[in-house]
């Protein structure tokens, strides 16, 4: 496989007052595109507004900055307006409607990572704005507006023209927006930094996974996910995703040295991965990752609702549960160095603090 994994960033798409949209393109991460991937980041700055709109793609959302409030209108259901603030992961299945608000002083900023296999291009999201100068109002001839809405001619032409902006805006400072409703977060977020820690491994690092148990709405979009944060100088387990998953990560913070390793014992990436970065390891490829003094930390999407990784070195390593003969025969190694490599790491899972 000779494609280019080496971690991007993100380039601006649109944006001006308000706020601006960002996403990595598939000639840039060509792993996009055949994985199917799409990812893409939304800034919104004070009184930002991002129209409502619906995806072609499911997607789960991660808050990355700042506050706000999201509305979430799922098919045939409701209106959810909820706070959301950083940490915050979201599951958004196929047809549903979001629009998105910042009223703090602070940048409002969401990561969208998701699955486009059934979408327009392989690799991107194509979004569809409801209102807009590229909105599907605009697309309508005013005698289908007004028939479809039974409305008049003047109002028919404020729906289609009135709103000049395209896909963010600025709201007037005074502008109320709908206020957020505590009882409607229950099952559509998960604050991935208050969550329970499904591992913790003192001085080294932690995990807390998106899966169908504690946000049942990643079942409909097909993935999970994982917040990861490794101390400073501590090391993730070289490991693969064993159920033929892809995993897509990106840097929140921090920074680290990062190898991949893939077919034939090839290492197909060697990098120092920072805030920002986003990359794709390939299916069964092994990944390993050191962080840097001030330690890093990352969310990944994998592409399966409750995935399952094998981890090649710590208590919980494959090789724990090799026969002792076999390594010997597989390593040609004699029986007392085959027992020195078996004695190590008996005691860390997954991350290993800093050598002393």
């Amino acid at each position: 496989m000779d494609l280019d994994l080496s971690p991007k960033l993100a380039k601006k798409v649109y944006g001006d007052d308000g706020g601006s949209y960002y996403a990595w393109c598939p000639n840039e991460l060509p792993m996009l595109r055949q994985g199917n991937i799409g990812a893409a980041k939304l800034a919104l700055e004070k009184n930002g507004f991002a129209l409502p709109r619906y995806s072609d793609s499911s997607k789960v959302a991660y808050v990355l900055q700042g506050a706000g409030v999201a509305g979430i209108i799922l098919p045939e259901s409701e209106e959810k307006v909820i706070a959301i603030k950083k940490g915050d992961a979201i599951a958004l299945p196929f047809g549903v409607i979001t629009w998105w608000s910042n009223k703090e002083d602070t940048e409002l900023v969401v990561l969208f990572m998701g699955d486009t296999s059934k979408g327009h291009k392989p690799g991107q999201f194509t979004d569809f704005f409801l209102t807009g100068a590229n909105g599907i109002f605009t697309g309508f001839t005013t005698d289908f507006v007004k028939r479809a809405w039974d409305v008049d001619d003047d109002t028919a032409t404020a729906l289609i023209g009135n709103q000049k902006g395209k896909g963010i805006v600025k709201l007037d400072a005074n502008f109320k927006m709908p206020e957020p409703k505590p009882d409607h977060r229950k099952g559509m977020a998960l604050n991935c930094e208050e969550a329970p820690l499904d591992t913790d491994i003192k001085n080294a690092g932690n995990v807390v996974l998106l899966n169908t148990k504690n946000l049942p709405l990643v079942g409909q979009v097909g993935m999970g996910a994982d917040l990861v944060r490794l101390e400073g100088n501590a090391m993730c387990s070289p490991g693969f995703s064993c159920d033929s998953a892809l995993q897509v990560t990106y840097i929140v913070n921090g920074s680290g040295r990062l190898q991949v390793v893939g077919v034939d014992g090839k290492r197909v990436l060697e990098t120092i991965v920072k805030a920002g970065n986003l990359l794709i390891v390939p299916r069964f490829f092994v990944v390993s990752k050191i962080a840097d003094p001030d330690g890093l930390s990352w969310f990944s999407i994998i592409t399966t609702p409750n995935p399952m990784f094998t981890h090649l070195a710590g208590s919980i390593g494959a090789w724990k549960a090799i026969s002792p003969e076999v390594l010997q025969a597989a390593f040609k190694i004699p029986a007392e160095t085959e027992k020195l490599f078996r004695s190590k790491r008996t005691n860390d899972a997954i991350f290993f603090p800093p050598p002393k």
